[in-house]
């Protein structure tokens, strides 16, 4: 799916989600777009002197409830319409989870991984620089996303400091613990999967302890998600990642797998393991499939041979709109992305409030409590719109944000009811 196909999906999400609550158009008009959209040319200077430019942008989408929060990739099939998608997801992610937040995303159209450091802080710090009227710790707080990470969100917050006398750190979420990071955000999507996943359980009558999970992708998210539920109890008895795939029935050790991948890059070759394909992934009779890695990896004829009875979608936009179909219409749970990796931004929220409260620290234990209390709750907020207009979850989620969005519209007079 390109740039401009996601967008207009990501429209029509939106669009009919207003139509079957029966809000007004007016609802639509708004949400239909971003407020804005900046592009920043970034020039650089390269290790033999040359001149190159990067191109970078940062989209806002809606700010109903506060500032506008999403976070920064740095990746080379970064496009206009994709970082505006991004940007109006964030709403409704934010908004389904209860933050005080508008939706906002950015991007870079660069490869760090074929770039030295030197240039990446160039790139980091140039971006910031184009970006400096738009963000603030009470307009627009930027985070890490892909290919990104603390190191970048140290470079971006130096270079807006210098700029101001107002030294609020919260600016920026995602960075070191040095710098006013939170105790857990490293693994707070992962964690918060883990939380919905076990709710999920509850609602199918799955036990969770004991109960065969198969993950694809073992970065980040998948790795966090494996290591959470592993210690809930269940067993991880499939995992796919770029370099291939590994299986075991009685489930795999996450500890010694992560070891692995550390050693050797990837999953293929992890002893005592069969090895696994995407494919066969999707189709192991499971009782939770978590995709974590790419977008559109559910297709429909993907859906077809799924066997798991709850999906729990790790990554942005792992099912295609006709793979969601034949879900829900083989009755299959999918818990949707907007809430089921919403432990990210969550813990940036609690990040942002520990700053603002003067760099309190919260201890990992209180984090995750509170990030379990968030996750549980809107988890149960979308049940409830799912049984109220007999909808799968994946509808739910969005007809409760889009409600929730269009309520706050008419209270602050943007729109009448």
């Amino acid at each position: 799916m390109n740039g401009q196909e996601f967008f207009r999906d990501t429209q029509e999400t939106i669009r009919a989600a207003v139509e079957k609550l029966g809000h007004s158009e007016s609802v639509y008009k708004i949400l239909r777009n971003p407020r804005r959209t900046l592009e920043v040319h970034i020039a650089v200077t390269m290790p033999d002197g040359s001149v190159e430019t990067f191109l970078g942008y940062r989209s806002q989408h809606a700010a109903v409830f506060g500032p506008y929060k999403g976070g920064v990739r740095f990746h080379p099939s970064v496009t206009k319409e994709e970082v505006e998608a991004l940007a109006m997801l964030m709403t409704l992610k934010n908004a389904v989870l209860g933050l005080p937040y508008g939706g906002a995303k950015g991007g870079v159209i660069c490869d760090p991984s074929s770039l030295p450091p030197s240039v990446v802080e160039q790139i980091a710090r140039g971006y910031v620089r184009g970006l400096r009227d738009m963000i603030g710790p009470e307009t627009d707080i930027p985070a890490p996303d892909v290919n990104t990470n603390s190191q970048i969100m140290g470079w971006m917050l130096d270079e807006y400091l210098k700029s101001t006398t107002n030294l609020n750190f919260s600016v920026f979420t995602g960075k070191s613990l040095n710098l006013g990071g939170i105790e857990g955000r490293t693994g707070a999507t992962g964690l918060g999967l883990a939380y919905v996943t076990r709710e999920a359980c509850k609602v199918r009558g799955v036990e969770l302890r004991g109960a065969k999970v198969a993950i694809q992708g073992f970065g980040n998210v998948g790795r966090g998600a494996a290591q959470a539920l592993t210690a809930m109890g269940a067993k991880i008895v499939g995992v796919t990642d770029i370099t291939g795939g590994v299986y075991k029935e009685d489930g795999l050790d996450i500890a010694a797998l992560t070891e692995h991948v550390k050693a050797h890059g990837g999953v293929a070759g992890f002893p005592g393991a069969e090895p696994l394909t995407n494919e066969q992934l999707f189709a192991l009779p499971v009782d939770v499939l978590i995709p974590a890695a790419l977008e559109g990896q559910i297709t429909a004829k993907v859906a077809e041979t799924i066997r798991a009875p709850i999906v729990v979608e790790g990554a942005n936009g792992p099912t295609t709109p006709e793979g969601a179909q034949v879900l829900a219409d083989r009755g299959i749970m999918q818990v949707p992305d907007i809430l089921a990796n919403g432990g990210g931004v969550t813990v940036s929220y609690f990040e942002w409030v520990q700053g603002q409260q003067g760099g309190l620290r919260w201890s990992e234990r209180v984090v995750h409590r509170r990030l379990d209390r968030y996750m549980t709750t809107a988890f149960a907020a979308v049940l409830a719109y799912s049984e109220r207009y007999k909808v799968s979850m994946r509808e739910a989620a969005y007809l409760y944000a889009v409600d929730r969005l269009a309520t706050g519209m008419i209270e602050r007079g943007w729109v009448r009811r």
